[in-house]
């Protein structure tokens, strides 16, 4: 009996050491928290690439660095990690890992989450509503559960495009029908002008104009004018107009065709614009073919493919930084740590389209005519004949 109560006192003795001993760490802990001694980790940086892409998911991969002031043996097990990706406010991937073990100084954690594709088309519209432009958010989160606190670093990225702008053109091209008995050319487009329509939830409309001459004594009819849009290949849309437009004879005409894009294809087409086989890593192809059914005086309807006003544009972005390539997508970088500090990596270009080489030299890539219009590739011509008509149009006759 009397050695049991010595063995029952020894061993309660343990347990109230025991308690006081973790008591004693944990005011430590907390001391020494409370005296700047211990630091919460933080994120030092963060870093991004796609990896596989299937019909359904993107794989988005990190690599994140984690700093942690902290000596060795201070024990900062039980970090976790909390990771979001957001394109526009759209939130398009969000992660986390639990129970992430670091070392005094930078750790390397890699991690993967998934993107949903069905993100895409949501995306795609705030991208087209916002003139074609998108801010990428990259927020991380890391909480140390023994100090109760925790650090985020907010990365972001300003990614943008130019998808229709170059169809604005003033560039005269000629349609011709190729047809037996048809002098050639039947009609001049003069100037061509695109812009985004009103973007619902279905579909993402361009609007077109094409300023029509006809160089004939007879009037012209265009009954319909179709397109064809695809985006590295994917059908994106078609359809034609439905009004009948009169060219009068020697006259011009504004024609006007809606060309919309299915938003539900979207998903397909981000499929090809990451997968590097198909046009290389984050490249598309956007083609918009279009024709025309033309009533000739005769009463005969022909359709005329305007292959002149095929319109292809090559769009390349690098959404998360990787230093892809330099192309039509641009982009600029801000990075907010916990202490509110910022970076800037932008940059600015001349509105007028000069170019400067590396001596400091300025060259100017517009150029006038006689008649007082500037083309778009600098060139001055003047046959001596041409009279603009009321219009301002510069008619083109058959010799």
């Amino acid at each position: 009996m009397a050695l049991n109560g010595i063995a029952s006192a020894l061993t309660g003795s343990k347990l109230r050491v025991a308690l006081v001993g973790l008591v004693v760490v944990a005011a430590a802990v907390g001391g020494a928290f409370a005296l700047g001694v211990l630091g919460v980790p933080s994120v030092a940086a963060v870093n991004n690439s796609f990896g596989d892409v299937t019909n359904e998911t993107t794989v988005v991969e990190t690599d994140l660095v984690v700093s942690n002031p902290n000596p060795v043996g201070v024990g900062l097990d039980g970090v976790s990690i909390d990771y979001t990706v957001s394109m526009n406010d759209v939130e398009m991937a969000a992660g986390g890992r639990e129970g992430v073990s670091v070392t005094s100084g930078n750790s390397s954690i890699a991690f993967e989450t998934n993107l949903t594709n069905d993100a895409i088309p949501p995306w795609w519209r705030s991208h087209v509503r916002n003139d074609e432009r998108t801010t990428v958010a990259i927020d991380a989160t890391v909480t140390s559960d023994l100090l109760g606190r925790s650090a985020n670093l907010t990365r972001t990225r300003e990614v943008e495009t130019d998808l229709i702008g170059a169809f604005t053109s003033k560039e005269t091209r000629p349609v011709n029908a190729d047809a037996p008995l048809v002098d050639d050319p039947v009609l001049y487009v003069n100037e061509t002008r695109g812009r985004w329509g009103t973007v619902s939830e279905t579909q993402t409309p361009i609007e077109l104009e094409f300023d029509v001459y006809n160089p004939n004594l007879e009037p012209y009819v265009v009954t319909e004018i179709g397109y064809d849009v695809t985006m590295n290949g994917v059908e994106m849309g078609s359809g034609s107009t439905e009004a009948e437009y009169v060219i009068p004879s020697y006259g011009s005409e504004t024609i006007e065709l809606t060309a919309a894009l299915r938003n539900e294809r979207l998903d397909e087409w981000w499929v090809t614009h990451l997968d590097e086989s198909v046009n290389g890593h984050q490249v598309s192809d956007l083609r918009i073919e279009f024709y025309a059914v033309v009533e000739l005086p005769s009463g005969e309807e022909i359709t005329v493919p305007l292959d002149a006003l095929t319109y292809e544009e090559t769009i390349e972005t690098d959404i998360f930084d990787e230093g892809l390539h330099q192309g039509n997508g641009t982009g600029s970088e801000d990075s907010t740590d916990s202490d509110g500090g910022t970076s800037d990596d932008s940059g600015t270009s001349d509105d007028d389209g000069n170019t400067t080489d590396d001596d400091g030299n300025t060259t100017d890539g517009g150029g006038t005519t006689d008649d007082g219009t500037t083309s778009d590739d600098g060139n001055t011509s003047d046959d001596g004949d041409n009279t603009s008509d009321d219009d301002g149009v510069l008619p083109l006759t058959v010799g």
